[in-house]
């Protein structure tokens, strides 16, 4: 197993690959997630023996209050073996994360039990997800 924070060509395929594979990733467009990984400001992959990319996360973080973790996947065949434990790990002892006062995800009722085992909770005093949708998308 190894962890790379950069991505060849190869492995931005996989990532789309991995996003095809879940069901709330199925609409991003290669050009979209190679934007995406580029806009953020930190992306973490794990790949398997053969350089294959098998688990992957971002981040957006102002470094000091808050980071939010985006789009924790394993691939399919990989799920169970502890890979999304692992890069929660890898995120919350990052060393640029070192000072971050709050980590921060959204994620999917059936995996709540998952992300409390790893500290997370959603008692956050009362704080309500809004989201406006933007109705001026470029392209």
């Amino acid at each position: 197993m190894t962890i790379i924070y950069s991505f060849s060509d190869n492995h931005l395929k996989q990532l789309h690959q991995m996003y095809q594979d879940v069901g709330w990733g199925q609409d991003r467009s290669i050009e979209d997630i190679i934007d995406c990984v580029q806009g953020s400001q930190i992306c973490i992959g794990i790949l398997d023996k053969d350089n294959n990319l098998i688990g992957f996360t971002r981040i957006i973080s102002d470094f000091i209050y808050k980071a939010f973790i985006f789009d924790v996947m394993v691939n399919a065949e990989q799920r169970g073996n502890g890979l999304g434990q692992k890069l929660i790990s890898i995120v919350q002892n990052h060393q640029a994360l070192k000072k971050v006062k709050h980590f921060e995800l959204y994620c999917l009722p059936e995996m709540e039990a998952f992300y409390a085992s790893a500290g997370f909770s959603t008692d956050v005093g009362g704080i309500k997800l809004m989201r406006c949708t933007n109705v001026i998308q470029a392209g």
